[in-house]
């Protein structure tokens, strides 16, 4: 569990048991639950990971400055050597309770696998292109952090899946769907870890590979599907909320990145795909609509992530929408006019909204 997080449930526990609304049973069961709920990540850990990429990156220099003096058999026997190195000293160090700095030589080893791949190839002129190297390398660092239980090698995985994906696409300049299998299979690792952050990294690289879409398909122009599906997206995690409260925690972010998705599409046909006049008012209204809906209901279920999005969404949105009518000074007061009513008549509704709730509840 990430160490902020666990740090806050424990005040919120010793307060709730000084209030006398936890037992001493309850604060003990309660906290031998979240203690038994992954590891946490400290200064020694994150300084133990940096040290093992620093020593990757020693290693790989020091090979690579003196690879021609060594004989081929006398490589690979290095190579080999560097990786079990590493995987050793993580069992040493799992085995004195030190996880995450076990994690760190994983990671090392990891990092020299994915060099070996590369400097055998080269040693033996083996035909590919680096996106077959990245392809083994993201194969073998997910087998290494499933089997070992890594988070951050498993997190170097999905990264390598993006790069493998990149140079994909930079080949054939079209829609890399494999990508959907790596990201998958690292996305249900990083949920039998129960590793959030490592979940936010598989909605970020999943929210990456939908906004490329719309660069790639029909050449470039694709932007609306981009939208569509954020809004669909949104749309299901709205329903997941509602139907499932068990699983808002899932819900919240899914919503989060699909509106970044959404407003991303919507901005691209705006603002970049040349669209005249009257289809661009009815996309920024639709936009600015969508925006204050997010932003109303991210107050109601306390979704900062959603809240903050859709607030920095529509400060580019009016900024962006000024800079393309400046030119004239009518249209550019028509514009604030229009958008000012709207806000205002939306404004009108949920007041009127809130206070037929508060007189339903007053008659209950």
């Amino acid at each position: 569990m990430w160490s902020p997080y666990k740090k806050r449930v424990l005040r919120d526990v010793d307060r709730w048991q000084s209030q006398g609304w936890l037992s001493d049973e309850g604060r003990t069961a309660i906290v031998a639950d979240i203690q038994s709920r992954g590891r946490d990540f400290n200064l020694a850990s994150a300084l133990g990971i940096l040290a093992s990429v620093l020593f990757g990156f020693a290693a790989i220099s020091f090979v690579a400055a003196h690879w021609e003096d060594v004989p081929r058999l006398a490589r690979l026997a290095l190579l080999l050597a560097c990786i079990w190195a590493g995987y050793g000293i993580a069992g040493w160090l799992e085995a004195r309770g030190h996880s995450l700095l076990a994690d760190a030589g994983v990671l090392f080893s990891s990092g020299m696998f994915g060099a070996s791949i590369m400097l055998i190839s080269q040693m033996y002129h083996i035909a590919g292109n680096a996106a077959d190297g990245v392809l083994f390398w993201w194969i073998g660092t997910l087998v290494a952090g499933v089997a070992l239980r890594s988070n951050p090698t498993l997190a170097l995985t999905m990264v390598l899946v993006c790069v493998w994906s990149f140079l994909k696409i930079s080949e054939n300049n079209d829609v890399h769907w494999p990508f959907l299998i790596g990201w998958g299979l690292v996305t249900v690792a990083f949920a039998w870890q129960r590793w959030w952050p490592g979940l936010h990294l598989s909605a970020l690289a999943l929210s990456l590979f939908i906004v490329s879409i719309g660069y790639l398909l029909e050449s470039g122009h694709s932007h609306d599907l981009v939208a569509i599906v954020g809004v669909l997206a949104a749309l299901g995690a709205v329903a997941l909320e509602k139907l499932r409260p068990d699983l808002d925690h899932i819900a919240a972010p899914v919503f989060a990145y699909a509106v970044a998705v959404a407003y991303e599409g919507l901005f691209v046909l705006q603002f970049f795909e040349s669209a005249p006049l009257g289809r661009l008012i009815v996309l920024a209204v639709v936009t600015l609509v969508l925006l204050i809906a997010v932003i109303a209901y991210a107050m109601a279920q306390g979704n900062r992530g959603a809240l903050w999005i859709a607030y920095i969404a529509f400060s580019i949105e009016v900024l962006s929408l000024y800079g393309v009518t400046v030119g004239s000074i009518l249209g550019t007061s028509l514009f604030f006019l229009i958008a000012a009513v709207i806000v205002a008549a939306l404004a009108y509704a949920a007041l009127r909204l809130a206070r037929q709730s508060q007189s339903g509840g007053l008659a209950a």
